[in-house]
């Protein structure tokens, strides 16, 4: 925003949500536009977000961006500001791009280091919800991120990793002496894998062998972050073996958005206690589950569960700083358990 101080702080902001595709405060841009007509301002928005070289390298969807370009130049046509040929151009070049089931999503940490998925563009694909990272997921890892002592030379286990957002965070910032990622769905488990390395990390070889992945060309642009020892585990909590168990070892568990459905409930609190027996200092590891509160009584029947296997829990109170500029859900919860 060079040249126009009065709105640096204000779009600073607009463009992290931009970025992070979020909502865009539309009204603000509107009203800075008719205030100052000038096409300037809208040629900086355009380089920091659809052409900002993270989002050109690692494309959101195509009918995110022709939407956000769309609007953009509604905005722009309903002011005197002088026309912008390159905002019809990149629209125009956007509108020739075949659509992908895939896409890329890009998430800004505190340090302006960026977390990059790939992604499914659809909620269910493949037979699963576990290729797209989900509202708690982001809520997990700004709390982990406030909290960062909790994970610092640890060894944290993550279930249901799905494609990789919480861990990837985590261990971006948080410095964890080894980190489990773990899902049990093939598909899920490959894109995990692919997202992994995308971030600059290398995997453990002995995670990755039966895991066929087509990230060569990913690897290579690996910045080496190899302080955390990094692993994808394939774990079924119905039939997770005592071998596996004996080997994960976690001094902290967590989990995002597993809590939806009663069966699968009922299988993490059975896995959980199996973690706590197989201990091998009987040490057992701190537990903490985020999810939305999407079914109140899912949310009831979790509580009442772990009451039941006298596992005692307690709500953690809410994180000061939302990072990612996501819709903050009041209904999401993280929950510390007691195994």
């Amino acid at each position: 925003m060079a040249g126009e101080p009065e709105l640096g702080a204000r779009f600073q902001r607009c463009f992290l949500a931009a970025r992070q595709l979020c909502s865009f405060p539309w009204p603000e841009l509107e009203q800075n536009l008719r205030t100052s007509p000038d096409s300037s301002l809208l040629a900086d928005i355009l380089h920091a977000t659809i052409l900002h070289p993270l989002c050109v390298k690692y494309p959101p969807s195509t009918k995110y961006r022709r939407c956000f370009l769309t609007e953009l130049i509604k905005k722009h046509e309903s002011t005197a500001a002088e026309p912008l040929d390159e905002l019809y151009d990149t629209l125009a070049d956007i509108l020739n791009e075949e659509e992908s089931t895939c896409c890329y999503k890009n998430y800004l940490l505190p340090t302006g280091e960026p977390v990059t998925l790939s992604e499914s563009v659809a909620i269910i694909s493949g037979g699963t919800t576990g290729l797209v990272t989900w509202d708690a997921a982001l809520h997990l890892a700004e709390w982990a991120i406030e909290n960062s002592a909790v994970f610092t030379n640890r060894t944290v286990l993550e279930l249901g990793s799905g494609i990789g957002f919480t861990g990837i965070a985590i261990c971006k910032t948080c410095n964890p002496k080894t980190y489990i990622f773990s899902d049990y769905h093939h598909c899920v488990l490959k894109q995990l894998t692919e997202n992994i390395r995308l971030n600059g990390f290398v995997l453990e070889p002995e995670t990755t062998r039966h895991i066929q992945t087509e990230s060569q060309g990913q690897e290579a642009e690996a910045t080496n972050y190899q302080k955390p020892k990094l692993i994808v585990a394939e774990l079924d909590w119905g039939s997770v073996t005592e071998k596996q168990l004996l080997d994960l070892q976690p001094d902290v568990i967590i989990a995002a958005d597993v809590v939806y459905d009663p069966e699968i409930t009922l299988a993490l609190i059975g896995m959980l206690q199996k973690l706590s027996t197989f201990r091998a200092d009987r040490k057992p590891p701190e537990v903490y589950i985020a999810f939305t509160i999407r079914n109140p009584d899912t949310y009831h029947l979790f509580q009442a569960e772990l009451d039941k296997a006298c596992i005692r829990w307690q709500i953690i109170p809410a994180h000061s700083n939302s990072i990612f500029l996501h819709d903050v859900q009041p209904n999401v919860t993280i929950l510390q358990l007691f195994i």
